[in-house]
């Protein structure tokens, strides 16, 4: 369980003080009194010095992202795919379909937590390549995922856990790049969300070299819920930030502890910073004041990895 003794930062909030953190202004983690602040602070905190969040381009590169997954189509196709427990990344459904079996495959969706999406029949004639596909398609994951209380029972039998929590990436090169780096660091597993991120594809597994074999991913439908369920177990939750109060070396990473890297444009989500216990930075001295996600989220890696081979506190 979370050790509150020598190891944490001077100025860091304990556990039971952690509990009462609206807004976090207090603690000099925000400017103002707003905890989600103006579209002016939201830009000027992001961790990647890139504009805010796009939601159509956001949508945009789904869609081109959806292009590089093995796609099965047809309404028994993806019936029997359900049930033989196939790992789907996203559902497409013909805009008024219904009848038949539409019901059916609404409902085996609906019981098995599946991403479904609307779609005009022209978008499905497009992907289908004018295959029959009656209404219904599917894109399957690279690999099967595990669910997020299987990767938290994982990383506390080979404990101190070590985890990776993705807020919105949405580049595959980048979360190759990071499966890569999180199988090298001997991290117990990545973590992404259903929604507004990019799943395991062909195109991830490339990237990462074959790591994507050894790594363990779970996908859930909230960040923050997520991150309230790590804390539960035990896990201290760190979110990467330009504007961080402590740097990355001085904080303890010996203990269990989940790292959250943000959106690659946007940085991480104002309630995701709210519901981290402490925001770092990686300080840099040079003209250029941001880090390509997989290159940050490396670093922060290999700095827990330096920290528990000392097996002392850094501070």
């Amino acid at each position: 369980m979370r050790n509150q003794g020598s190891g944490r930062a001077q100025g860091f909030k304990s556990r039971s003080e952690r509990s009462g953190r609206p807004g976090r202004s207090e603690s000099g983690f925000r400017k103002g009194g707003d905890s989600r602040g103006s579209e002016d602070a939201r830009r000027r905190s992001n961790s990647r010095g890139m504009p805010s969040r796009d939601p159509i381009r956001e949508r945009e590169g789904a869609d081109i992202e959806a292009q590089e997954m093995e796609m099965i189509i047809g309404r028994r196709a993806v019936i029997e795919a359900i049930k033989g427990q196939r790992t789907l990344n996203k559902l497409l459904i013909q805009e008024g379909a219904s009848g038949g079996s539409i019901g059916e495959i609404m409902a085996l969706s609906r019981a098995n937590g599946i991403v479904t999406q609307m779609v005009p029949k022209a978008k499905l004639d497009e992907l289908a390549q004018n295959k029959s596909h009656q209404g219904v398609a599917a894109y399957l994951s690279a690999k099967d995922y595990v669910e997020l209380e299987a990767l938290i029972a994982h990383a506390r039998a080979h404990g101190p856990g070590l985890i990776v929590l993705l807020d919105g990436l949405e580049d595959p090169h980048n979360l190759g790049s990071i499966l890569r780096s999180a199988e090298a660091a001997g991290a117990h597993g990545v973590i992404i969300p259903k929604r507004r991120a990019v799943p395991l594809t062909g195109t991830v597994a490339k990237a990462s070299a074959g790591a994507l074999e050894h790594v363990q991913v779970a996908r859930v439908g909230n960040v923050s819920q997520a991150i309230e369920t790590l804390q539960k177990a035990g896990f201290w939750v760190y979110g990467a930030d330009a504007e961080g109060e402590q740097a990355h070396d001085r904080v303890d990473l010996t203990e269990d502890v989940v790292l959250v890297i943000g959106n690659e444009g946007a940085g991480l989500a104002p309630l995701v910073k709210k519901r981290c216990d402490h925001l770092i930075r990686i300080p840099m001295t040079g003209k250029i004041q941001s880090l390509n996600a997989g290159v940050a989220t490396g670093i922060l890696l290999f700095e827990a990895v330096r920290q528990r081979r000392n097996l002392k506190s850094p501070i």
